[in-house]
């Protein structure tokens, strides 16, 4: 994989291999001249055909667009002007979407499906693409400016609604600027809720993190929140952390809480739901989560799913880190916290687990899934299971859950090439054991239907019978606690001595800027007796 980031030397990059056809997926900057001038160059734009500018999503939100698409069009000196080689349009939510879920769900499967289209028209002899001006352009289909904070910008005193709609547009980033409690801050994550009378804007109740502001008609839980002009690195963080200080309404007690965990059974199968902002899990989050996961292991079901939201998980909370007064000491609680979690799974003999992933996941989050007995993901989600760019080694037990999938040498290569798999490589790997339909709004229904049929009568028998002995077989050959024991023992140096540039990659990450190039990490050494894979057999 080879990164440009200046024009002569994306066009060097790209001389070098010729290519026949070059995509380019919701781009932020033009293509070079020299490019599309040469070769075929297609543009995937945000929006449908006839669109323009750079912020499609944010003013399809605010707007409340009915309807909204993504095109696929040839590059040319006129920006979102350029031939058109198809599109997909596709109705918005009439819950205003955030505009990174928006990104990452309805706009990303039209995307792939598009791509498909285009791959097979550039193969197609003879194909010619459409001139923008034969399409008709409904109302949606117009030049957009860029959006500024004006653009953006709500007073407390209007319905909850529309600054909903506002604040979701921008999320996740840049965010709406505002003040609570008379902090200046951008705000995210907005949740309609409910709260008494009281002045626009003031805080109402405090819950997981989040904190309720009154509006001129109802309320809205606001949960991450960053400080505007605040020392060190500007960190988005859980809102109450954010306004560290400002103390809760003792009514508030008595109001319903914002939640991010769930749980329901049906029949023998317990389905606990989390949904954490962009997937990221503070020690705290990993606390709860493993609370609410041992109440659904304490209930007489066959089968336990861990449903994750938007994004199954990333794992640690760089936010809450960089900002905690002790960002080491920070690290270290959260590490051991979602190890704690991961350590539940694995070692989960009364049931069987399985994880289901209707979003994509990263570095730990991917071995929290990994933990358990059996894996349902999404068709079109992406993996990234590796920890390198982050400077880190890895925990979760990460040492016994990868190798025992996909071996020694595919456990190696995949955390030390740092790419990105798709649920179907990953399907192929032995990482993910059934895949579901590209639905979203279906895969919860798919993962409950997979579990039922795991807890069908012999066979789930059968199933947890071979669970119990493969645990036993691989705790006697080697203790689960040495994997935890060796993988900290890397992460003491990562954490504490910033052996792998940790604290640099971390604060590139959280400011959007280009990390430091990951370091070489040593590949797990795993004896091969420990990767069987026994309790994965049908």
């Amino acid at each position: 994989m080879r990164t440009a980031a200046d024009p002569e030397s994306i066009a060097a990059a790209v001389a070098d291999v010729e290519p026949e056809l070059i995509l380019c997926p919701f781009l932020r900057h033009r293509v070079p001249e020299a490019i599309w001038r040469r070769y075929r160059t297609i543009i995937i734009h945000p929006g449908p055909p006839g669109d323009r500018g750079p912020a499609a999503l944010d003013w399809a939100i605010m707007d409340g667009e009915p309807t909204w698409g993504v095109t696929a069009l040839q590059a040319t000196g006129d920006l979102d002007g350029g031939p058109i080689w198809g599109s997909r349009l596709f109705p918005m939510p009439s819950d205003p979407p955030r505009k990174s879920t928006l990104y990452n769900t309805q706009v990303a499967d039209a995307a792939m499906s598009l791509i498909a289209e285009v791959v097979r028209k550039a193969e197609t002899p003879g194909f010619t693409p459409q001139p923008l001006h034969r399409h008709r352009p409904g109302a949606t289909a117009r030049s957009r400016p860029p959006v500024r904070q004006a653009d953006r910008g709500f007073s407390w005193h209007e319905p909850a609604a529309h600054i909903l709609r506002r604040i979701r547009a921008a999320d996740g980033r840049p965010g709406v600027r505002t003040k609570l409690a008379g902090v200046p801050v951008a705000v995210f994550d907005a949740h309609p809720g409910d709260a008494p009378p009281g002045e626009p804007g003031t805080i109402a109740a405090h819950s997981h993190g989040a904190v309720l502001v009154r509006t001129g008609d109802g309320a809205l839980w606001v949960g991450h929140a960053r400080r505007l002009a605040a020392p060190g690195v500007p960190v988005k963080l859980p809102a109450v952390l954010a306004l560290s200080g400002v103390p809760e309404p003792p009514e508030a007690k008595e109001l319903p809480g914002f939640r991010e965990i769930g749980y329901r059974r049906t029949g023998d199968v317990g389905l606990v739901s989390f949904d954490f902002y962009n997937g990221a899990m503070s020690t705290t989050h990993c606390r709860r989560l493993l609370s609410a996961l041992r109440h659904a292991m304490a209930q007489d079901t066959k089968v336990v799913v861990l449903a994750g939201g938007e994004v199954f998980s990333n794992g640690l909370h760089l936010g809450v880190i960089e900002a905690h007064p002790d960002p080491a000491g920070e690290a270290w609680r959260n590490i051991t916290a979602i190890d704690d979690l991961c350590r539940e799974i694995i070692t989960c003999t009364g049931q069987l687990v399985v994880s289901a992933l209707s979003g994509g996941a990263g570095a730990g989050g991917v071995m929290l899934a990994l933990g358990a007995d059996k894996v349902i993901a999404r068709d079109g989600i992406t993996l990234n299971p590796h920890y390198r760019t982050m400077g880190l080694y890895g925990s979760e037990y990460w040492t016994y859950v990868l190798p025992r999938r996909v071996g020694e040498a595919q456990a190696r290569q995949l955390t030390t090439r740092c790419e990105p798999i798709s649920a179907t490589e990953a399907a192929g790997l032995g990482l993910v054991d059934r895949l579901a339909a590209s639905d979203r709004k279906a895969f919860t229904a798919a993962a409950l239907d997979y579990a039922a049929e795991l807890a069908e009568g012999p066979r789930a028998r059968a199933l947890l019978a071979r669970k119990r002995a493969a645990r036993a077989a691989d705790e006697r050959h080697r203790p689960l606690e040495t994997y935890r024991v060796r993988e900290l023992a890397e992460m003491t140096g990562d954490i504490f001595d910033d052996h792998r540039g940790f604290a640099r990659a971390r604060r590139a990450f959280l400011t959007n800027q280009p990390g430091p190039k990951a370091p070489a990490v040593p590949a797990p050494r795993v004896p091969e007796a420990a990767h069987r894979i026994a309790h994965r057999n049908e």
